[in-house]
């Protein structure tokens, strides 16, 4: 559970407000989920309710796999994204809000989140923003070093899209991730990309021989019959007439 007395507002509510639900101020008007956060009023608001807080700091919250996210340049405005597992899809990198719960004990052997063992790519060691949170906290991390005062969120232009992403999503290339400091940087020690690249060329070479060999010796069994089929009649005999 992450302790948030010592959050700023705004941060507790966007972690603890249920998006994508209906807004009660325009619960009979269509297209009204709350897929926004106002930074100034620390809630979540819909389209319709856009007007009355035009001035304001807003984020738009975006949905994958019924969890939300947040483009990661927005995201970097408001706190370090560091080591933070973040997702290409719809063309824009989105990291998660909070933890994804896990209806089954984690048997992932390889890298895994420090909070909730959640199965990430190297090098990230936090699967959401709250992770990490709850990690700075718990070891008497300097909050302000990592949570930013945010002056400015540019918004998208009216018409902006429902949030709702496709599952066609990536992982981010591991040979650029965010260092603690928000710049990027290469993985590993020299050499350390360009060994994965090679593992993958070499895996991707051997399938391709394997489908060659068995594309070689596939005979169609309908072969035959189509050669019979093709084959032209003879002339047509007609009976003698009595």
């Amino acid at each position: 559970m992450l302790e948030t007395s010592t959050l700023p507002q705004w941060l507790i509510a966007l972690l603890g407000e249920k998006f994508f639900n209906a807004c009660i101020i325009h619960e009979d008007a269509k297209k009204n989920e709350k897929n926004v956060f106002c930074l100034d009023c620390c809630e979540g608001i819909c389209p319709h309710c856009l007007s009355v807080h035009a001035s304001h700091r807003l984020l738009q919250i975006r949905r994958y796999v019924y969890h939300d996210v947040i483009r990661l340049d927005d995201a970097e405005k408001l706190m370090d994204c560091g080591l933070v597992q973040s997702y290409i899809t719809n063309g824009a990198k989105v990291v998660f809000l909070n933890q994804r719960p896990q209806t089954r004990p984690s048997r992932f052997s390889g890298n895994t989140c420090m909070i909730c063992d959640k199965g990430l790519q190297e090098p990230y060691i936090f699967c959401s923003l709250s992770c990490k949170l709850q990690y700075i906290l718990g070891t008497g991390g300097k909050l302000p070093k990592y949570v930013y005062e945010c002056v400015n969120i540019t918004f998208p232009e009216p018409g902006f899209d429902d949030g709702q992403m496709t599952p066609e999503t990536v992982l981010e290339p591991v040979a650029s991730i965010r260092t603690e400091s928000g710049s990027s940087g290469s993985v590993g020690n020299g050499g350390g990309a360009s060994c994965r690249t090679l593992a993958c060329t070499a895996t991707t070479e051997i399938v391709r021989k394997k489908r060659s060999t068995i594309s070689a010796g596939f005979r169609p069994v309908c072969g035959p019959v189509l050669e019979i089929s093709n084959r032209r009649k003879g002339t047509p005999q007609r009976s003698p007439l009595y």
